[in-house]
């Protein structure tokens, strides 16, 4: 019987693979030629990029290890170590210095420091925090003075006005915000705001009373009424009221400086000044009928 070798499927298979082989090879060194062209174009050298990757390698490793760890409580357990070393070097809170404050309770401020403590442990952005909730702080900065004292420095509110509430008097600042409790005879001779909201608009009320300096420090009350517009009362008892919108009443206020300083309208007969009409002021005087001043030229 005759053998029949099978050569030709072999060469054909070797072929093939020797056909990847050269392929893998070509693709190998066209990737190598590309990645070395773009490692040529980075200004480092080998040396520096081995130091990159090294750093990156290690950045990670120490992150990892921080990460368990404090899994493990061990930054606390360092934090509480670190404590124990203040401590025994003297580092503890034995007193607190104010600075800045006048009508402040100092002992509200005290309150907020715990005396005893290691000087590590202060939380100086808490500790400000706190002394932000006081009402008569506007602001705070609160730092340590080693090896034992923390200093606080207090930007206290300005008492600006007294709100009048249905069942009290309370001192305010410029901005509204309120200080403490004021009895009505410590309250003579400040501004007066009154009515529902009036809190709120106390900055606008300012700025209205500034439009018109001659006749700023006269105003002893002013009422905010509807929530829309102010009754101003003068230290003579009369009253103005004034038209709705920050810059029409501002306009009515001038117009009655400048009629005040013309004809003395204040300290005058009338009790009563309404300037809520364009161009015109009703004008009453107890015991009569209103009379109409108008301001566009005739009376």
């Amino acid at each position: 019987m005759a053998t029949v070798k099978r050569k030709a499927k072999g060469v054909r298979r070797s072929a093939a693979a020797s056909s990847r082989a050269t392929k893998a090879r070509s693709a190998k060194a066209k990737t190598g030629s590309v990645l070395d062209s773009v490692m040529a174009l980075l200004p480092f050298t080998d040396e520096q990029l081995h130091r990159v990757f090294l750093a990156i390698i290690l950045g990670g490793a120490v992150a990892l290890a921080w990460f368990v760890a404090s899994l493990a409580g061990v930054p606390a357990m360092a934090q509480q170590q670190l404590s124990f070393l203040a401590q025994d070097s003297g580092f503890v809170v034995n007193k607190v210095t104010l600075r800045g404050g006048d009508r402040i309770n100092e002992l509200k401020i005290y309150q907020r420091v715990q005396l005893g403590q290691a000087m590590t442990d202060v939380d100086l952005g808490l500790v400000r925090d706190d002394l932000l909730e006081l009402n008569w702080v506007k602001d705070a900065r609160v730092s340590r003075q080693l090896p034992d004292t923390i200093v606080v420095d207090i930007v206290e509110r300005v008492p600006h006005a007294v709100l009048k509430k249905p069942d009290r008097m309370v001192l305010i600042d410029s901005t509204g915000a309120e200080l403490e409790p004021i009895s009505e005879a410590n309250a003579k001779g400040m501004l007066i705001v009154s009515g529902p909201g009036s809190r709120k608009y106390v900055a606008e009320l300012t700025t209205l009373l500034d439009s018109a300096p001659a006749l700023k420090p006269q105003v002893a009350e002013a009422e905010w009424i509807g929530n829309r517009r102010w009754n101003l009362t003068f230290g003579t008892g009369q009253m103005l009221a004034l038209p709705q919108g920050d810059d029409i009443a501002a306009a009515a206020l001038i117009q009655f400086a400048q009629l005040d300083g013309k004809s003395r309208l204040l300290g005058g007969k009338v009790a009563t000044f309404d300037m809520r009409a364009p161009e015109r002021i009703y004008m009453r005087i107890p015991g009569r009928s209103k009379e109409i001043l108008n301001t566009s030229g005739g009376s």
